[in-house]
């Protein structure tokens, strides 16, 4: 199988993960531009992620859930 470029759109929108990212950042008083340096992708990432447009790798998935202070599962499970 041939290595896709670009970024990863999901068949249906994820809005339960979407909000779950999005309630997590906001509890932790975070802007998208923070989490988006923190996880080393740009803001827009992070606005197609919190609107359940983008599925994240899952080393991204990794990097959101550290910076977030929060498991994986806790995000996307």
């Amino acid at each position: 199988m041939a290595r896709t470029s670009g970024p990863v759109r999901p068949e249906a929108s994820d809005d339960v993960a979407a909000e779950r990212v999005r309630a997590r950042r906001n509890e932790l008083g975070m802007s998208q531009q923070k989490l988006a340096g923190a996880t080393d992708v740009s803001r827009q990432t992070i606005i197609s992620m919190e609107q359940g447009n983008y599925a994240p790798s899952v080393y991204l998935a990794l990097r959101v859930a550290v910076a977030l202070e929060v498991t994986v599962e806790d995000l996307w499970g």
